[in-house]
């Protein structure tokens, strides 16, 4: 079973020297740090890979040891859109969640309503711009 190990990792690391980073952005946030990664494949077709590393330290004082649990997401052209609007969504939802518990007042709730109108008229899709990305993420 090692052996297999090794020749995935052999073969995961030849194929990422074959993706070319174009661009890329850190967001560091708590313990957390996301790598938002702009890459070109063997045809010349960008995707985005989004990985989040979490630093871990087990034990104490000069026993202890770091390291970094990383999730990676690819993220194809084709799916932006898509991606985005669902991530909207579901940002909306907590968001809209939040305040509720936050705020049990009934005008208050009136107003954060009324501001999330105003917002919603200023919005523009992924389409209107061009078709350049732009990602606004609040951690």
């Amino acid at each position: 079973m090692i052996r297999c190990m090794e020749d995935f990792k052999k073969k995961a690391g030849s194929e990422m020297m074959d993706k070319e980073i174009v661009f890329s952005k850190s967001v560091k946030a708590g313990k957390r740090i996301y790598y938002l990664d702009v890459k070109k494949n063997r045809k010349d077709e960008m995707f985005l890979t989004i990985t989040e590393s979490k630093k871990i330290v087990m034990g104490e004082g000069e026993a202890s040891q770091v390291n970094f649990e990383k999730h990676k997401i690819f993220l194809y052209q084709e799916d932006f859109d898509k991606f985005l609007d669902g991530l909207n969504q579901t940002i909306g939802y907590i968001n809209e969640k939040q305040e509720l518990q936050h705020y049990g007042d009934t005008a208050v709730e009136e107003d954060k309503s009324a501001e999330k109108s105003e917002v919603k008229a200023d919005e523009t899709t992924s389409s209107d711009l061009g078709g350049d990305i732009k990602l606004d993420i609040d951690f």
